[in-house]
């Protein structure tokens, strides 16, 4: 039976019209939905608009490098339950006390449908996701500590993030509906900012996003800023009363834009021989 949601977008979410019909085909379809794209590019953020669009509850499981797929479905305390038996004096023969969901099983087991952002799945063993197929098929999951079935009551809304940092199981990726979110153009990224500040100078943002873009064409940098430094950037230079015509020649608050040495040094290296080499600006120093 098709599902009925439709994802349309939120006012603090610019998504263009094939991210959107990749929200719904994934929906519709009840597959989960593998978001790919550089970091600063508004994956985990997606989840968070497609909660709020879709009036539903948001449940977050953070992948670490040490992350199980056990660890999102249930957690048998062990520990907890030999401590009880040694001094908590109570019965510790009901084992079901000490099953503790994990952010699957809550899922699963919410009066409610959710929406599950899986974020960064990458950053676990390249096991994890295979070790999760089963579950994301079927929505349920053996307990063989307490002999249970945990069955969705709802099937969540599923949403998986990877900055590609290893590539994923073909056998993971057969099962998901994929999305390869862009970094945003110019234009995009001025409704973006816009968004978060609709009162911004017309030339200081001009000025900002010309300075911002050259600066990811740099050759060599370890991290290119993204859109949410762009956007802490646009702050800086508001907060700090910027004229828009120092803005391209300086490059003001450059800390806020990069966030590693190397890359400091670089950008400051290209920026005084781009100016060297500007017959306008011939031997100046601006920084």
């Amino acid at each position: 039976m098709t599902d009925h949601l439709s994802y349309q977008g939120t006012e603090d979410y610019i998504v263009s019209s094939d991210l959107r019909n990749s929200v719904n085909i994934s929906v519709a379809l009840k597959r989960p939905l593998l978001i790919k794209g550089e970091p600063g590019t508004g994956k985990t953020v997606l989840a968070e608009s497609i909660a709020s669009s879709l009036g539903l509850r948001l449940i977050v499981w953070n992948i670490k490098s040490t992350t199980k797929a056990q660890d999102g479905l249930y957690v048998y305390d062990t520990v907890q339950r030999l401590y009880d038996s040694q001094f908590g004096g109570q019965n510790v023969a009901d084992i079901k006390q000490y099953i503790k969901l994990g952010k699957l099983g809550k899922a699963f087991r919410s009066d409610e449908r959710v929406v599950l952002l899986i974020d960064e799945i990458d950053k676990a063993d390249l096991e994890f996701p295979n070790d999760l197929l089963w579950e994301l098929d079927v929505m349920n999951f053996y307990i063989p500590e307490t002999g249970e079935i945990i069955t969705a009551k709802h099937r969540p809304i599923v949403i998986i993030t990877s900055n590609a940092e290893k590539e994923l199981p073909d056998a993971f990726l057969r099962r998901c509906i994929f999305h390869y979110i862009d970094f945003p153009g110019q234009n995009m990224m001025q409704e973006i900012v816009h968004v978060h500040f609709p009162d911004l100078e017309d030339q200081l943002l001009t000025e900002a996003l010309k300075s911002f873009y050259w600066l990811r064409t740099v050759s060599g940098l370890q991290k290119k800023p993204s859109t949410s430094e762009l956007l802490d950037w646009v702050q800086a230079l508001t907060i700090g009363g910027i004229e828009p015509e120092r803005i391209s020649k300086e490059i003001p608050f450059l800390g806020a834009l990069l966030k590693k040495n190397q890359d400091f040094d670089l950008a400051l290296r290209q920026l005084h021989l781009r100016d060297t080499d500007s017959p306008s600006r011939a031997g100046k120093r601006v920084w």
